[in-house]
């Protein structure tokens, strides 16, 4: 984190001012624990969403997109347990009654209220305990550490994070919940994340510094290779912290401080992969744009190749320069040099002498370094992803039985 940002102890969506979530196990799920919260906010909120691009879109994906036609939201309603995504018109009619159930509890119009599910595909929601659910959620201030955990499906823990930015203005507060550890490749994976700030936002560069913090971060993470259709990122902002209103001229702090948040979730979402046991960070430096360089650092990060060879801790770079070879990044193999955890492998398109057993012993870690220079221009970037393990296998062969 910069030098300007204040990370908050055990803080969540809900540590900007005016923010409140409750979860409520409702029993949409077989295993027992949280599965419905609601996170709200005590005053209107300018509001911006990033979505799925898989061409199949879950329910409340499509009534998300449009209840934030208007850029404003005051709460948003989740549920894990049940996807609501390929259930048909009856699938928007429950998708649109959670979000009328809520905007009655709170007094607030449909349309003010954004709703997320996440789960199997192709089952329909149990209204009647959805119903009942939303009518029991009580909110407090500390209610995002709940939502947090009800909107979790194979993670193993809670991602959640807040920070306080110092300006001269007297500072602003941003907070996040995210979740998600299997079927992730985003372009928007079931994924979901939930920001807040306290800030005051102009809407139109709200929404354009959430595409580029999404681009930089959970555009940027890998699991499995596969995107889903419940992929849902939103920012609410209800200017409640009183500052001078931020937008495109003056929101340099804002943006870095916002990449910065949705970087710390991105990672953890690649760190809780399913079934994994390392982060795996691909840097590419020297591609000849921006473009190719990401696209070059997620082919590698999504190779199941690479992603087997680390997990065995097994050296075998030859697959990291295979996968950026079929990536469509432009490179010329006699320039290119290869990293493994800070040791050249590969340099000028040539093998470099190393100790096999050294280089497994130094990928036996936790987290694990692959960097590629192609020395052709000036464009870098940064994917994550993690191993790839038999416990993958075990988790998704049984996901619904």
């Amino acid at each position: 984190m910069g030098t300007e940002f204040k990370v908050i102890v055990s803080g969540t969506v809900t540590s900007p001012q005016g923010f409140l979530a409750g979860a409520i196990q409702a029993g949409i799920r077989s295993h027992k624990g949280l599965d419905l919260a609601i996170l709200c906010s005590e005053r209107s909120c300018v509001a911006a969403g990033v979505f799925t691009t898989n061409t199949i879109k879950a329910a409340p994906v499509i009534i998300s997109q449009k209840h934030l036609q208007d850029k404003r939201a005051q709460a948003i309603v989740v549920n894990a347990g049940c996807a609501n995504a390929c259930t048909g018109d009856s699938g928007i009619a429950d998708a649109t009654e959670m979000a009328r159930s809520v905007a009655e509890k709170l007094g607030l119009s449909t349309t003010d209220v954004l709703v997320a599910s996440t789960g199997v595909i192709g089952v329909p929601l149990p209204m009647e305990r959805v119903r009942a659910g939303i009518s029991k959620i009580a909110f407090t201030e500390e209610g995002g550490h709940e939502l947090a955990r009800a909107m979790m499906t194979t993670d193993t823990f809670a991602k959640e994070i807040a920070i306080f930015v110092e300006t001269s203005g007297g500072g602003f507060t941003l907070g996040g919940v995210a979740k998600g550890a299997g079927m992730i490749h985003p372009n928007l994976a079931t994924m979901l994340c939930f920001l807040t700030t306290d800030a005051l936002v102009d809407p139109n560069f709200l929404q354009s510094a959430l595409q580029k913090a999404v681009d930089v971060s959970f555009n940027m993470i890998t699991i499995d290779g596969d995107t889903s259709p419940s992929d849902t990122v939103v920012l609410l902002a209800n200017g409640l912290a009183s500052n001078a209103t931020i937008n495109k001229r003056n929101g340099g702090l804002f943006q870095k401080a916002l990449n910065e948040v949705c970087l710390y979730l991105a990672k953890y979402i690649a760190r809780d992969g399913e079934g994994a046991t390392k982060l795996i960070e691909v840097v590419v430096e020297g591609a000849l744009t921006e473009a190719e360089a990401r696209l070059a650092a997620r082919t590698i990060a999504s190779s199941p190749l690479v992603k087997s060879a680390i997990h065995g801790n097994d050296p075998n770079w030859g697959r990291i320069v295979a996968a950026l070879g079929r990536s469509g990044a432009k490179l010329d193999e006699a320039k290119l040099a290869v990293y493994l955890n800070d040791s050249c492998v590969m340099k000028q398109g040539k093998p470099m002498p190393f100790n096999k057993q050294e280089a497994s012993n130094r990928l036996d870690s936790k987290e694990v370094s692959v960097k590629l220079e192609l020395n052709l221009g000036k464009g870098k970037a940064k994917a994550w992803g993690c191993d790839l393990s038999e416990e993958y296998v075990t988790i998704n062969s049984a996901y619904t039985s």
